[in-house]
C-alpha cells in the first residue's frame, strides 16, 4: 500500500504500548516465577506474540532523519503487508467459526441476546444493552457476520474507498465490545492492527498550500473505481438482505431477520472461497513485491542500490516465508483445503510451530450460559456451619454490587473461575490448588481475589473449611432498585474441606499438585530480582486497571509535553510558479514513486 509510513508508525507505537499494558497487567496479577499454563492460554495472547513479531519486522533499522526528505526503502512495505494479512486471518476466521460450530444462538441470530449477560466480565453497559429490543440484537449479529465475514476480503482492495468503509467497519465493531466488555488489551491489540488499512493521505493533518496540491486524477479510472465501488456496495447490500431475510415492518418500527441458508449450503460455500482468499493473498502480496522491486529500481547510487538489494532480498523472502506458514493455521476452518494445502507449507510450519509465529483463530466460536450464567461462588467456615462468601474483585457475586470496567487488565483468575463454572471441577484441576491455598492462608494468593487483604473475610485468619456452591446468575430487570444481578443455587461444585481432609488429599494426587519439593531459597545477590520484587511491593497496593490507565494517561502527557515544548518546525512560503518544475534534490536516495510523485516535492513536516 502506497503512503503508508504514518500508519506504520502508529502501529508501531500502538504495539508498543499494547506490549506495556499486557506486561504490566501480567506482572501485577500473576507472579513471576508462576508458569502460566492454562492462565496464558488464551487466543489474545497468542495474537500478541504473533504481532510482536511483526513489529519486529515493521521497525525500521534506523531512526529516521528528522529533518529534510525522509528516505523511503523499498522493502518497508512488505512486513506491514503481513499485518493485514494478519488481520484479515483473525476476523474473518472468527466469523466463519460461529456457523461453522452450529451453535444454535448463532444460526437463530440470538446470540446477542444471551452474550451481553453470560460473557466472563460484563461492564454496566452490558446491562443496557442487554435490555435492549429482540429484533435489535438480531440485527447486530447480522452486522457481526457482515462485518467479519464479508467485509474482511476488502482489505486488499484496489479502491481506497472500501479499504476505508473496512477500516471504519471493523473500528466500530470493536468499539462496541469495548463498551460492553472487558476483554482486556485484545480489542485493543485489534484497533493497532486495523492501522494497516489506513494510508499517509488519511492520516495526515493538509493545511494550506497542500490541500491544493492534489494528485491529477484520471477520469476513466476514476469511473472505473467509483463503479467498482458502487458495485461492492450494492453487492454487499443484497447479499445482507437476501441471506439474512431482511425484512422492515414499518407498522411496529422493527426489522425482521432470519437465516435463509443451510449449514451444508454453507460449508459448500466455505470450501469454495477459502482457497481463493489464499490467492487473493497471494496475489496482494505479488503486487506488493512488484511495488518494491520497481521502487528499488529508482534507489540512487549504486552503495544505496546494493544495500536496498539486500534489504529487499531478506525482508521479501522473510514476508513470503511468514505468508506460506500462516496458511497452514488458516486453513485449520476447512479441513477440505488443510488437507489440500503444499505439503512444504506443513513441514515449514512444523519446524517454527513451537515459536507461535503463526496462530489459528476464532472467536465466540459459541455461546454458553443459555439457561442462566452459571458462576461458582467459594465460601469459608470455622466450624463448618456458618458460611461466608469470599468475594472476588472482579467477576460477579454480590448481585447489588456495580459491574468493573477493568479493560486494559485482564483478571486471570476471575477468566479461569468462568470456564471452571462450565463443567466439574474435575475439569480445572488448578481450583483445587486454589482450595488447598486458601486453607493455607498464603497472601499472594489471596491477592488474586481481593487485593486490599483488608476486605478479604479471612484476612486474619484462614478458614478451616473451604466449599463451592454453582449459581445461575441472569441480570435484573428494569426497575429492580439497587440490584445488577438475580441468582438461582444450581448444585455443590466442590465439597467441603479442610486441610488434611482425604478428599483433598486425593485430589491432591490425582492431579499431582502435591508438594514434595523443599521451598528454595532465594538470592540475595541478584541486583534483578531484587529490583523486580521492590516494584512488585511498591505497585502491589494498586488495583491493576488504576495502574495501566496511569500509564496510559502518563504516556499520553509525555506526548502532549513533547508536542507542545519540541521544536516546530518553520512554515516557509509557497514556492514560485516558476520553480514548479525545478529538478528534485538527489540526496533523497529514492525517487519518487508514481502513487505519491505529486507530495515528493514537498518538504515534509516533522512529526511528533
Amino acid at each position: 500500500m502506497a503512503g503508508s509510513r504514518l500508519p506504520r508508525q502508529l502501529f508501531l507505537q500502538g504495539v508498543a504500548a499494547v506490549f506495556l499494558f499486557a506486561f504490566a497487567s501480567l506482572y501485577t496479577q500473576i507472579p513471576a516465577c508462576q508458569v502460566g499454563q492454562v492462565f496464558l492460554y488464551f487466543q489474545w495472547d497468542s495474537l500478541l506474540l504473533e504481532t510482536g513479531f511483526l513489529a519486529v519486522l515493521v521497525a525500521p533499522l534506523r531512526q529516521p532523519p528528522q529533518g529534510g526528505l525522509a528516505r523511503a526503502s523499498p522493502h518497508e512495505g512488505l512486513p506491514f503487508w503481513l499485518v493485514r494479512w494478519l488481520l484479515f486471518r483473525l476476523m474473518f476466521a472468527s466469523g466463519v467459526v460461529k456457523l461453522t460450530s452450529r451453535c444454535p444462538a448463532w444460526w437463530g441470530l440470538t446470540a446477542l441476546t444471551y452474550h451481553y449477560e453470560t460473557q466472563c466480565l460484563p461492564t454496566p453497559a452490558s446491562w443496557f444493552a442487554h435490555h435492549l429490543p429482540v429484533w435489535l440484537h438480531r440485527l447486530s449479529v447480522v452486522a457481526t457476520f457482515l462485518i467479519e465475514v464479508a467485509m474482511p476480503p476488502l482489505f486488499f482492495a484496489p479502491a481506497r474507498r472500501l479499504r476505508l468503509a473496512a477500516f471504519y467497519c471493523q473500528v466500530l465493531l470493536q468499539v462496541l465490545i469495548i463498551t460492553t466488555g472487558n476483554y482486556n488489551f485484545f480489542n485493543l491489540l485489534t484497533l493497532v492492527l486495523t492501522t494497516a488499512l489506513l494510508d499517509d493521505k488519511h492520516l495526515a493533518a493538509e493545511t494550506g498550500n497542500s490541500l491544493c496540491k492534489k494528485t491529477p486524477t484520471f477520469w476513466p479510472k476514476a469511473l472505473l473505481t467509483l463503479l467498482l465501488e458502487l458495485a461492492v456496495g450494492g453487492l454487499l447490500a443484497y447479499g445482507t438482505v437476501h441471506y439474512f431475510g431482511l425484512e422492515v415492518d414499518w407498522e411496529q418500527h422493527t426489522v425482521h431477520s432470519r437465516t435463509t441458508f443451510t449449514f451444508h449450503q454453507f460449508s459448500q460455500w466455505l470450501k469454495m472461497v477459502t482457497l481463493p482468499t489464499m490467492w487473493l493473498g497471494a496475489a496482494s502480496l505479488t503486487w506488493e513485491l512488484l511495488t518494491a522491486l520497481w521502487r528499488w529500481t529508482q534507489v540512487q547510487g549504486w552503495l544505496q542500490k546494493i544495500w536496498a538489494a539486500i534489504q529487499l532480498s531478506i525482508f521479501g523472502t522473510a514476508t513470503v516465508a511468514l505468508f506460506t506458514i500462516s496458511l497452514v493455521p488458516y486453513s485449520y476452518m476447512e479441513p477440505s483445503t488443510h488437507g489440500r494445502l503444499w505439503t512444504g507449507a506443513h513441514r515449514l510450519f512444523g519446524t517454527v510451530e513451537h515459536l507461535q509465529l503463526a496462530n489459528s483463530y476464532g472467536l465466540f466460536r459459541r455461546m454458553t450460559g443459555l439457561g442462566g450464567r452459571p458462576e461458582v461462588v467459594l465460601e469459608g467456615s470455622y466450624d463448618g456451619h456458618h458460611w461466608t462468601e469470599i468475594e472476588f474483585m472482579y467477576k460477579p457475586g454480590n448481585v447489588s454490587r456495580l459491574p468493573p470496567v477493568v479493560v486494559p487488565h485482564q483478571p486471570r483468575l476471575d477468566w479461569q473461575m468462568w470456564f471452571a463454572a462450565l463443567g466439574p471441577h474435575t475439569h480445572s484441576p488448578w481450583f483445587t490448588s486454589l482450595v488447598l491455598c486458601l486453607l493455607q492462608g498464603k497472601e499472594p494468593v489471596i491477592r488474586l481475589i481481593q487485593n486490599d487483604v483488608a476486605r478479604y473475610p479471612f484476612h486474619k485468619q484462614p478458614p478451616t473449611f473451604v466449599r463451592a456452591q454453582r449459581y445461575k446468575y441472569w441480570f435484573s430487570q428494569p426497575g429492580e432498585q439497587g440490584r445488577w444481578w438475580r441468582r438461582q443455587w444450581a448444585e455443590e461444585f466442590f465439597p467441603a474441606v479442610s486441610l488434611g481432609d482425604p478428599t483433598l488429599d486425593m485430589l491432591l494426587r490425582q492431579f499431582g499438585l502435591q508438594d514434595k519439593s523443599p521451598p528454595r531459597t532465594r538470592s540475595s545477590s541478584n541486583t534483578l530480582a531484587q529490583a523486580l520484587l521492590w516494584v512488585r511491593r511498591q505497585l502491589s497496593p494498586l488495583e491493576a486497571p488504576i495502574l495501566l490507565w496511569g500509564l496510559i494517561f502518563t504516556v499520553g502527557a509525555i506526548r502532549v509535553m513533547q508536542a507542545l515544548l519540541g521544536p516546530r518546525p518553520s512554515r516557509s512560503p509557497p514556492p514560485a510558479r516558476e520553480e514548479k518544475h525545478r529538478p528534485a534534490a538527489k540526496d533523497s536516495g529514492v525517487a519518487p514513486s508514481p502513487t505519491n510523485s505529486s507530495s515528493g516535492s514537498q518538504t515534509p513536516r516533522r512529526r511528533k
